[in-house]
């Protein structure tokens, strides 16, 4: 599985690419940080990033995209950012047909440190030893993204699976079930 995991921002989006499955070691594809200058208008930079996740998207080809959950935060002005760079993103994705899934930090944090309460740097320093990476990818955005894209594979993969899984069993017992609609060889309705 190939997984796109974006870290939205305004300023900074992290986006990464992760190759792996379960049981099995990831591999990074790429990794970068998509930026946008402050001193330019907010549709300006949701173009530029929507061109960046865009790019990102047709080089390489993604099975899935994970992008962070936006959460309240106190600064009212980063949260606003941070959901429009998360909108485009997903928009992107859907345009394609690829499956969106959003994770929260504290549950990335979790999938890869262990701790939901884990800092950026222990973030990083797990990324860099679960890709076996040389050092962290800077800046923490990057790392982030990758993050979301490990997580994914890890949780988000297996829980796509279990939810076709259900749906297959579900639409199988519906068609088969006492209460469908059988008709007999000769064409007539039991």
């Amino acid at each position: 599985m190939r997984v796109l995991g974006i870290d939205p921002g305004l300023t900074r989006c992290g986006v990464g690419v992760v190759d792996g499955e379960v049981g099995r070691p990831l591999r990074l594809v790429d990794v970068n940080v998509l930026r946008t200058s402050s001193t330019e208008p907010v549709a300006i930079r949701l173009v530029t990033i929507e061109r960046g996740v865009d790019a990102w998207l047709d080089e390489y080809r993604p099975d899935a995209v994970a992008v962070e959950r936006v959460f309240a935060r106190s600064d009212v002005s980063t949260v606003m950012g941070t959901a429009q760079a998360s909108g485009i993103a997903m928009v992107c994705a859907a345009r394609r047909g690829l499956p969106v899934a959003l994770h929260t930090p504290s549950e990335v944090k979790a999938a890869v440190s262990g701790s939901g309460r884990a800092d950026k740097a222990q973030v990083g320093a797990m990324v860099t030893r679960i890709l076996r990476l040389d050092a962290p990818p800077r800046p923490a955005d990057a790392a982030d993204a990758l993050a979301l894209a490990i997580t994914h594979i890890w949780r988000g993969g297996a829980q796509a699976r279990l939810d076709a899984a259900l749906t297959t069993s579900l639409t199988t017992s519906m068609a088969t079930g006492p209460t469908a609609r059988r008709t007999n060889p000769t064409g007539g309705h039991p």
